[in-house]
């Protein structure tokens, strides 16, 4: 059977200067080159695991663009023994192994026009192309026997509506006319054997209506079930999504079953015998998030396998016919756990280590690869065998060597009471060289969603720059608000109908609780967040600016009324977070908006947006930055990141975002205040590769990179 899991963050002049106290802080170039482990599977037999590596572009050095991402194979039994296959300047997506003896990822290759399946031996040898589409070969499932792959992939332009396009004809029909991603099935030539003319053509299973999201085979390879959605709206993957299993035995693909969603819908699957379905699921429609681990019944009943999990289930997989092995986040921890379908459950891995929450196991018995991160490195690969519950996760790549010798500041977790009596967790990282009773300026990093949380793992990004911080003299604070998820059902739903309410609240109580243990300065604190996140800072830079010396947010709501106008998910908005609609609850939308405030505004305000952001959209940030400007009471900037939506991709974007909001921080919470810092940046100075560049730890920036290795490309 088939059970791996595919997973379906003083103006600044130049760097710090080492000292005996900071022997080798982070830097910023440290976090712009930063590697990551992403999608793993493992072998059939257990013995190796072929994983994607992110690979950061590095800035001035190559054209700016999204993470290269390479392909890599671990030997599981030899920790350390991690070797490429195919590196470089590529981008490798969703490995899988066909046998022991084949990996299959998608790429675009030479002269492809767009991204195809391909195979490479595991023995050494050239990658060849299996299956190639016109609009490019997206998310895929292999047969359980190999023979045959279903896959996603945009229907094609009729070739009538192509040329007229060439003619001008180009106008959009704002959420009607997006291409549908359709379900498709090739047939995947055998090892060493040449792709017929017609044997790997594929064909489209046009049973299956609407927009598919994914898709999975039974153990038999005699059924298909496709997570689908009435069109390609964001919206619609949120709120309307069913499960429709067809027989894919028959040319046909005739439908079998079709079960509707009762929320949020996450990852599904088949067990062994294929007998029975789970998924992860919203416990309802209203649930902020699928977090659930659900048995579904074939007329559409869902069954949550653990009722009194506090906490959200991410990922599960299929240990046999009665038995389910799970990943969940419980708090700002992880664990891995065991249900059977009658519910009765077992903690193999307790709360307390590595935050683990994708893994991949082996068709035959054998360990588990396990994708995680602590605080002290970013996703890395653990080996955890559930043959052996109680030995603990062996880690078995290392993908940052050089971080093994930066100095990196303590991180805790910190609980506290909001006066209501609900107990609130966030992470703590103290400033690097942290002395008992001195007080220290402050910078709240907020989470998006609301529905996500921070875990006590690896916390420094582009834009949750928290060890840089602590490096510069700033402690951080990570707060799980009312409405995060990681605690249950319950907790997610605290901040609905309740907008800029306690939720926002909350991150006042912990800085408070931190201001009473002595460790912040009241009078120094800075607040910064992305999405959900920059709505809680536009909120400390007007509302609550009597508390904030520096505000950031980040692709932030500033305008609840207008915000609805222009999102693309309003149905989620109205479902999982206001429970209300603008023409029923005027005040309410009008009342939770930052700019209902903005007289109040003594912060200084930097805004920052992309231009191409359309789930916040970036009018969002011109209106608060236009009423902020006008009234004149406080510094304010806006910078736009063209190219860039809900987030910054890019590498150059996500240098210039780091530099400048340090920058912005430092300056009104340690430097001078008053007129904002100059806009322009030298990112030459902060870069060791860069002409003009600090050169004193280049070796530990730029880890040695090989391009091939173990026979592979």
């Amino acid at each position: 059977m088939n059970r791996n899991i595919a997973f379906i963050v003083v103006t600044l002049a130049a760097p710090v200067t080492v000292t005996a106290q900071t022997p080798n802080p982070m830097e910023p170039h440290h976090v712009a080159t930063l590697r990551s482990v992403g999608t793993v599977a493992v072998s059939p037999d257990g013995s190796l695991a072929a994983y994607l590596l992110s690979v950061p572009r590095r800035p001035l050095d190559e054209d700016s663009g999204g993470s290269w991402t390479e392909l890599h194979v671990l030997d599981m039994a030899e920790p350390g023994s991690s070797r490429p296959f195919i590196a470089g300047p590529v981008n490798v997506g969703r490995p899988s192994f066909r046998g022991n003896d084949e990996i299959l990822f998608t790429s675009r290759r030479g002269s492809d026009k767009a991204s195809a399946l391909y195979g490479i031996p595991v023995g050494g040898g050239e990658s060849r192309k299996l299956v190639e589409h016109a609009n490019g070969v997206g998310s895929y499932v292999l047969s359980p026997d190999g023979s045959r792959v279903a896959f996603l992939a945009r229907q094609e332009t009729a070739k009538e509506l192509k040329t007229l396009r060439d003619k001008g004809f180009n106008q959009e029909i704002y959420e009607e006319d997006r291409p549908l991603t359709r379900l498709w099935i090739a047939d995947v030539p055998a090892l060493g054997a040449d792709r017929g003319d017609d044997g790997s053509k594929p064909v489209l299973v046009d049973s299956v209506d609407g927009h598919v999201i994914s898709a999975v085979w039974s153990p038999g390879g005699e059924r298909l079930a496709a997570v689908t959605t009435p069109t390609a709206l964001i919206d619609d993957s949120y709120t309307s999504k069913s499960v429709v299993v067809v027989d894919a035995s028959m040319d046909d693909f005739p439908v079998v079953s079709t079960v509707k969603a009762i929320g949020k819908l996450g990852q599904v699957g088949f067990s062994p015998n294929g007998e029975q379905v789970a998924a992860v699921s919203a416990a309802d429609r209203h649930d902020p998030a699928a977090g659930r681990l659900m048995l579904v019944g074939a007329a559409g009943g869902f069954s949550d396998l653990l009722p009194e999990l506090e906490g959200h289930v991410a990922s599960f997989a299929w240990e046999d016919d009665e038995h389910l092995l799970y990943a969940a986040s419980v708090g700002v921890w992880s664990t891995l756990g065991r249900v059977s379908t009658g519910g009765e459950a077992e903690t193999l891995i307790e709360p307390g280590g590595p935050i683990g929450l994708s893994f991949s196991l082996p068709r035959d018995d054998g360990a588990a690869a396990l994708v995680a991160d602590s605080p002290d490195h970013p996703r890395e690969i653990y080996r955890y065998d559930p043959a052996e519950p109680r030995a603990p996760p062996v880690r078995m790549t290392n993908s940052n060597p050089w971080l093994d010798d930066i100095e990196l500041a303590r991180q805790e977790v910190v609980r506290h009471v909001a006066p209501d009596g609900l107990e609130l967790e966030g992470l703590l990282i103290y400033p690097l060289g942290y002395e008992e009773g001195r007080r220290y300026p402050l910078i709240l990093f907020v989470h998006g969603g609301p529905e996500s949380h921070h875990s006590n793992g690896w916390l420094t990004s582009y834009s949750n720059f928290a060890q840089l911080a602590a490096a510069r003299g700033f402690a951080s604070f990570y707060p799980n608000y009312r409405g995060s998820t990681g605690r249950g059902v319950e907790f997610s739903k605290l901040g609905q109908h309740a907008a800029a309410g306690p939720e926002f609240d909350d991150r006042i109580v912990a800085v408070d609780h931190l201001i009473e243990t002595g460790l912040v300065d009241r009078d120094r604190v800075g607040i910064t967040g992305g999405s959900y996140g920059g709505y809680a800072s536009a909120w400390g830079a007007t509302y609550y600016s009597d508390r904030f010396a520096a505000a950031i947010p980040f692709v932030g709501i500033s305008n609840n009324i207008s915000k609805l106008g222009t999102t693309d998910i309003p149905l989620e908005m109205e479902l999982v977070h206001h429970r209300t609609t603008l023409w029923d609850d005027w005040d309410y939308f009008e009342k939770s908006s930052p700019i209902y405030y903005v007289k109040r505004n003594r912060t200084p305000t930097l805004i920052l947006h992309g231009k191409e952001d359309p789930r916040v959209h970036p009018s969002q940030s011109l209106e608060l930055h236009r009423h902020l400007k006008t009234l004149g009471q406080a510094p304010v900037r806006l910078v736009l990141y063209p190219g860039e939506g809900h987030g910054n991709r890019r590498s150059a974007a996500r240098l210039d975002y780091m530099l400048r909001t340090l920058r912005w921080m430092e300056h009104y919470l340690k430097g001078p205040g008053g007129d904002p810092p100059p806009h322009e940046i030298d990112y030459a100075a902060y870069l060791p590769w860069a002409e003009g560049g600090d050169d004193t730890d280049e070796e530990t920036a730029t880890p040695d990179a090989e391009s091939t290795g173990g026979g592979g490309e």
